[in-house]
């Protein structure tokens, strides 16, 4: 069984966390960092039964919670069997925790393309989500060392 999960805390509010991820897989992405990558793609948006991927990697929106949570089950690749996820939780004074959990289980092949090609490739896809997320959210970098803060 693979368990990754990746946290960051936010320098914003839980539902200005939960509005970047209402805009993955459309044009006006906030949250995926499609720059470097390949574009999250849902065939009918971020709905419940959407289905799509990135790249070689394919899923369903199983659960779509606008307050901040969506799922989606892996169609593919073959060997691939689980879920990934996107939510935000509160944390103090204005800042909020987004995390991206995986939890499948790894069959035939994908014993070796999960530890090998994938699960690099996927660590540091979610970091780049999470510095967008800072980049979106957070304040000014000026602000970040002690200067213009106000």
């Amino acid at each position: 069984m693979v368990t990754n999960v990746h946290e960051r805390k936010i320098p914003a509010s839980a539902a200005a966390d939960a509005s970047l991820i209402t805009t993955l897989a459309s044009k006006e992405d906030r949250l995926w960092p499609h720059e470097a990558w390949p574009r999250m793609k849902l065939n009918a948006g971020l709905a419940a039964g959407s289905v799509g991927g990135h790249g070689p990697v394919r899923y369903e929106a199983v659960r779509v919670d606008p307050v901040g949570r969506v799922v989606f089950q892996f169609t593919g690749p073959v060997g691939f069997v689980g879920w990934h996820a996107f939510e935000v939780a509160d944390a103090q004074k204005g800042k909020s925790v987004l995390r991206h959990e995986l939890q499948m289980e790894v069959r035939g092949l994908s014993r070796l393309t999960w530890p090998l090609f994938f699960r690099p490739m996927h660590d540091a896809l979610i970091e780049e989500a999470f510095d967008k997320a800072e980049r979106e959210l957070g304040p000014p970098k000026e602000c970040r060392f002690g200067v213009g803060c106000g």
